[in-house]
């Protein structure tokens, strides 16, 4: 369902990566590792279509993503490093603003997504009064809010404690045995009892 082919990346006059290729299909999960620099994060920008390769091309259906336009990005749901939430706003709000931007999941519940991240007894105060681990939880919860195929997701361990780490292993694992399917960079291995990991080591120059 995912396919990168020949991509290159070029900042600051320096390649990350060239001639990267790899597929993706449902149930299978990439691990993006490397060290500071090495552009994982650029290559979670390019799948996202945030950003352009330099060269080389990403698809989805055997579709470059280019010629599907914003339709593409109701197939994706991405958590970068910051959580992408809006402070002002409730964790409620801030769950059916997300849903309206991508495509809600059917018969999606507000309130059990909250409830399923820890976050049920919350749900109306200002997001901006949370913990950085509950704010990464309240992130997390988009994904169950939308009913996008494809998880991009840089880092979404940062600040859970144990808890919140075996809930986003479980979430993964359901969304993986529902046919979905992940890119993700993380420090962290995680217990992902036997699903199809690639494991991609960039190491830039």
């Amino acid at each position: 369902m995912l396919r990168a082919h020949s991509l290159e990346c070029i900042r600051d006059d320096r390649c990350l990566f060239r001639e990267l290729s790899f597929s993706l299909t449902p149930g299978q999960v990439v691990s993006v590792e490397g060290r500071n620099g090495s552009g994982k994060t650029s290559l979670l920008r390019i799948l996202c279509g945030i950003r352009l390769p330099d060269a080389g091309a990403v698809y989805w259906h055997d579709t470059e993503i280019g010629r599907l336009g914003p339709g593409y990005f109701l197939h994706v749901a991405y958590i970068g490093h910051a959580d992408g939430i809006k402070l002002d706003l409730t964790p409620r709000e801030n769950l059916l603003f997300a849903a309206a931007l991508g495509s809600r999941r059917d018969n999606a519940d507000v309130d059990a997504v909250l409830d399923r991240v820890g976050l049920y007894a919350l749900e109306e105060v200002p997001t901006r009064v949370l913990s950085a681990g509950q704010k990464r939880r309240l992130a997390l919860a988009r994904l169950l809010a939308t009913s996008a195929a494809l998880w991009v997701l840089d880092e979404p361990l940062s600040s859970l404690d144990r808890a919140g780490i075996d809930l986003f292993e479980a979430l993964l694992r359901e969304h993986l045995a529902d046919g979905g399917l992940a890119v993700m960079t993380t420090h962290h291995r995680l217990g992902l009892d036997g699903a199809a990991v690639q494991r991609m080591e960039l190491s830039a120059p």
